[in-house]
């Protein structure tokens, strides 16, 4: 696979403030989401995504406009992170998208491992890569060593941030569904905001794309 891209392949400010969460969050798919923490690079390839649209979702952290220190990185511009913590254990990375005071966010859920494996596996407490190093939210921001304290960052910078590869996946390769764990979101829970893209697939789009360059 091909890992040496510069800082031009990195997302710019317009993929994220576009209007649309659930857009968003399908062209997210297929993206490298990287970090950079204590100097270790790791970078895994998006497979499933959420969207949550904000102030009338009841999914949403946002809903009715509910603002706090927690969930005020949300209420700014696309393009930074907004990391939560849930049960009191797992980091949960999210994508703040749309405009400022709008406050839409996709959750990344999982990933294809691409770059800095050894230190996902030490980060997990893993021996080797099985599909549970990157299967939900939780384990795949532990992997990436990404935690609340970057609730707010900007993924323009070098710490955590979202690159293109070149990977175009087709519509028939994606399947939409409800959201997890969002029973309390009556209507909202089963609105088709959850988006996955078969794991093989990607891996070998992802094989041929490398290929190419």
């Amino acid at each position: 696979m091909n890992t040496g891209r510069n800082a031009s392949s990195k997302l710019p400010a317009a993929f994220y403030t576009r209007g649309d969460v659930v857009e968003v969050a399908r062209d997210l798919l297929g993206k490298a989401l990287c970090s950079r923490i204590d100097g270790r690079l790791t970078k895994v390839i998006i497979t499933e995504t959420e969207a949550y649209a904000g102030i009338a979702d009841r999914a949403s952290h946002a809903y009715g406009g509910r603002r706090t220190p927690r969930t005020e990185p949300m209420f700014a511009a696309g393009g930074i992170a907004y990391v939560y913590l849930c049960y009191g254990i797992h980091h949960l990375f999210n994508v703040v998208t749309s405009s400022a005071g709008n406050p839409h966010a996709v959750l990344v859920r999982a990933g294809l491992p691409l770059l800095g494996i050894d230190d996902m596996l030490a980060r997990r407490g893993k021996a080797s890569v099985d599909k549970s190093l990157l299967a939900g939210p939780g384990s795949l921001s532990r992997a990436l060593g990404i935690q609340t304290g970057l609730s707010g960052t900007s993924l323009s910078g070098d710490i955590v941030w979202i690159e293109d590869h070149d990977i175009r996946i087709s519509g028939d390769a994606i399947v939409a569904g409800p959201r997890v764990g969002v029973d309390y979101a009556l209507e909202d829970a089963a609105l088709p905001y959850r988006f996955i893209v078969d794991g093989d697939r990607l891996a070998r789009q992802e094989t041929l794309a490398a290929a190419r360059t």
